[in-house]
C-alpha cells in the first residue's frame, strides 16, 4: 500500500491515477474527506491527517510501503520561509515514528540554486528530509504545462495572453502534470537506499512564443504572447493581495535569466512524453 499526499491537486492525483492503473492499494492522505470522495469510489483507503499534525500524520504514513508527499505549494511566503521550516520539523518526526519503506517527495528544477527564489523552499525541504533513515528520493520537476490554464481564457477572449517568462522566444524547461505522475508511481515501486534525486522535463523545451502557437491551433484563432514588463511586477502581484512578492519575482528572474535549470542539465534530465501542444489541447477541450 502507497500514502500519497496532495491527492486532491494535480500531482498527487497523477501519481495515485498511474498506481491505481497498476493495480496497487493507495491510501489517500487528505485533510478534507469530503473532497477525497471520488477517490473512496475508487477504492482508496482515506486517511484524514494535517501537515501540522505529527499524531495525524505518523497514523497515515504507517504501515506503507511507500509515501508520495506534495508539500502545500505557498506562493507567498513570509521571509525566511518559517511556514515550510515548521511544516518539515512535524513531517520528520512523523516520518521517523511511522518509518514508511521510502519516501518520494515532489521537488522542483532550480532546488538547488543558490540565489534565494520562491523555489528555495524545495531547497530546504530537500536538505531537511535528506537526514531521514529511510530511503528518501526527490522527483525535481519543471515548470508545470498545465499553469497555460491561466492563458486560456485570455487567449479565447482577446487573442493575447500576457508573459512572466521572456524574451518571448527563449525555452525553459517544463513537463506535464500526467507524466510526473507516471515517474511518481514508478518511482515508489522502486527500490533504493540512501537518498536520490530524478529531473524530469518534456522532450522539448517551450517557450511563450510555443505555448502561444499551441493555443492558436487549439483554439483556431490568431494567438500571441505579451511581454508583462518586469519593472511592473511588484506592483501587480502586491494588488493581487501578495504581502512579500519578492521571492516570486526572482523566481521569475531565474528561468528568465537561467540560473533556475536542473542541475543535471538537460542532457542528463528524465524526459516526459507530453508535448506542449498535447497539454495545451486538454486545457483547452477541458475549459
Amino acid at each position: 500500500m502507497f500514502a500519497v499526499t496532495g491527492m486532491t491537486g494535480q500531482v498527487g492525483a497523477a501519481v495515485a491515477d498511474h498506481l491505481l492503473k497498476n493495480g496497487a492499494e493507495v491510501r489517500a492522505v487528505v485533510r478534507n474527506p469530503e473532497k477525497a470522495a471520488g477517490w473512496k469510489e475508487r477504492g482508496c483507503e482515506i486517511a484524514v491527517a494535517d501537515m501540522n499534525d505529527a499524531v495525524s500524520l505518523t497514523s497515515a504514513f504507517k504501515g506503507a510501503e511507500g509515501v508520495f508527499l506534495v508539500i502545500p505549494p505557498l506562493f507567498d511566503p513570509t521571509s525566511g520561509f518559517p511556514e515550510v521550516k515548521g511544516m518539515l520539523a512535524t513531517l520528520k518526526t512523523a516520518l521517523e515514528a511511522a518509518r514508511p519503506g521510502k519516501l518520494v517527495c515532489l521537488s522542483t528544477v532550480g532546488a538547488q540554486a543558490m540565489q534565494p527564489n520562491l523555489l528555495s523552499q524545495l531547497g530546504i525541504v530537500e536538505k531537511e528530509l535528506s537526514t531521514l533513515s529511510i530511503p528518501v528520493a526527490f522527483l525535481r520537476a519543471a515548470w508545470f504545462m498545465e499553469n497555460a490554464a491561466w492563458d486560456v481564457a485570455p487567449a479565447r477572449e482577446t487573442g493575447v495572453i500576457p508573459s512572466f517568462l521572456q524574451p518571448l522566444d527563449r525555452a525553459v524547461p517544463m513537463v506535464a502534470v500526467d507524466d510526473i505522475g507516471v515517474l511518481g508511481a514508478k518511482m515508489l515501486r522502486e527500490n533504493w537506499q540512501g537518498v536520490r534525486v530524478a529531473e524530469l522535463e518534456a522532450q522539448e523545451r517551450v517557450s511563450p512564443a510555443m505555448i502561444a502557437a499551441a493555443l492558436a491551433k487549439a483554439l483556431g484563432k490568431p494567438v500571441t504572447a505579451e511581454v508583462v514588463p518586469q519593472e511592473s511586477w511588484e506592483q501587480l502581484f502586491r494588488a493581487q493581495g501578495m504581502k512579500n512578492p519578492e521571492p516570486r519575482i526572482r523566481m521569475l528572474d531565474g528561468f528568465n535569466e537561467g540560473w533556475i535549470d536542473f542541475e543535471g542539465g538537460r542532457e542528463k534530465s528524465l524526459k516526459g512524453t507530453t508535448s506542449i501542444e498535447t497539454a495545451i489541447r486538454r486545457l483547452v477541450d477541458g475549459a
